[in-house]
């Protein structure tokens, strides 16, 4: 696992927007794995202007796939997650819903549901970069404490701190959905690259219980411990709890620039 200080969110949705426009200058039709919230949104930002900018990266071939989905909410609610990555991802970069494929939270046989997006991402080749963040309490996708570390897409309840903490873009708590579709964190772990974005304060604890506690369910994210290419970029104050933090600023200065992120 990396660990990759930067000095604000701003500077880390630049340095994952690199890495993103390198996988698609390496292969053009990579499947790209992205996440939602307020966290990811300045790596969708970086990319967009890199597709706008002078360098006009191509992202045409480029395919986009959910890592969870909110149960019950109706079809283009603005809340689900199919509407906000195609608000927040797709029309920034120029995509269309062809280039995107997301489990169906509207279903009426969500197990099959849930079946039918592994059998999706499968086909699909598997996800060449997955985004993730990170829950206060150490979750990844909505895969919350004790989730199994072989989970598989599959619905789960979501914890009232969970809740609470999404409860900022609904109009209140109680329009929070109490269930989700998520990639298990088995699924999560089969794509090629992982790379988790942290900011602010709040996300100390579950960094540091993350990266240097032990592999435990009750922490998710620590099974990134698990994988070949796991990278975590974390600003300042997120980084504030981890001991080793001037191991990790000296190894990343020390990096050779042709190994990338």
């Amino acid at each position: 696992m990396e660990v990759v200080i930067v000095p604000d969110a701003a500077a880390g949705g630049e340095l994952i927007a690199e890495a993103i426009a390198a996988l698609i200058a390496r292969k053009p039709d990579a499947l790209l794995g992205v996440a939602t919230g307020s966290t990811p949104l300045p790596i969708y930002r970086a990319l967009a202007a890199r597709v706008a900018g002078p360098a006009h990266l191509d992202v045409s071939r480029l395919r986009v796939c959910q890592l969870d989905e909110y149960v019950g909410l109706p079809a283009g609610h603005p809340e689900s997650y199919r509407s906000v990555i195609a608000r927040e991802v797709l029309e920034p970069l120029g995509l269309g819903l062809d280039s995107f494929t997301g489990p169906d939270g509207t279903s009426e046989d969500i197990p099959a549901a849930c079946a039918a997006y592994e059998q999706q991402l499968q086909a699909a080749g598997g996800v060449d970069l997955q985004i993730l963040g990170i829950g206060t309490d150490g979750h990844i996708g909505f895969n919350e404490p004790c989730s199994s570390l072989a989970s598989r897409t599959r619905i789960k309840t979501l914890t009232p701190q969970t809740r609470e903490d999404n409860a900022r873009f609904f109009d209140s708590l109680d329009e929070v959905p109490h269930h989700v579709i998520t990639q298990g964190i088995g699924t999560i772990l089969q794509a090629r690259h992982l790379v988790l974005l942290a900011t602010g304060a709040g996300k100390a604890e579950a960094v540091a219980a993350t990266v240097e506690g032990p592999l435990a369910a009750v922490v998710p994210a620590s099974a990134l411990q698990l994988h070949p290419h796991a990278t975590l970029v974390v600003d300042e104050p997120a980084a504030a709890q981890l001991k080793l933090a001037p191991y990790f600023r000296a190894t990343y200065a020390a990096k050779p620039a042709w190994q990338g992120l």
